[in-house]
């Protein structure tokens, strides 16, 4: 059965994530947060200016973090962001054809945020999963 946010969230990407991270998990997150929100500020307002310049850096930064925690749809939205405001810039084209895109991007950044933020908290139950087995690790499940 289908767990709410699993079709925002790899979760398996996300337990990668934050084994890796560790201690830092939730403090990297935060940075995600941040970091995050300005580069979607950043978007939008390359977008109101019709500036394919300024929408290519935000666009990429906001597609790796996305992409590190497991947002894939985040991460998949951001890098169409970003590959065609890099053809916009090569054919010399305004970033119009981008609109729906950048619009459908501030309420995906806050939902799949919420998401992360909520499997993060340590008195929020974690659902039932199988546990992860990383590849040549000693000593971690």
């Amino acid at each position: 059965m289908p767990v709410p946010g699993d079709e925002l969230i790899d979760w398996e990407a996300y337990g990668e994530c934050r084994a890796e991270l560790g201690a830092d998990f939730v403090r990297i997150l935060g940075y995600f947060r941040e970091d995050g929100t300005k580069s979607v500020q950043r978007i939008e307002e390359a977008m109101r200016a019709m500036n394919a310049v300024a929408l290519v850096i935000p666009a990429h930064t906001l597609k790796g973090e996305a992409r590190q925690f497991g947002a894939e749809p985040l991460a998949d939205l951001a890098e169409l962001i970003e590959t065609g405001a890099r053809t916009c810039i090569e054919h010399r084209d305004r970033p119009d054809a981008l609109i729906a895109e950048v619009v459908k991007l501030r309420p995906l950044f806050e939902e799949s945020l919420a998401l992360l933020e909520r499997e993060s908290n340590p008195l929020v139950e974690r659902r039932s999963r199988p546990p992860l087995q990383a590849a040549g690790t000693f000593g971690r499940a």
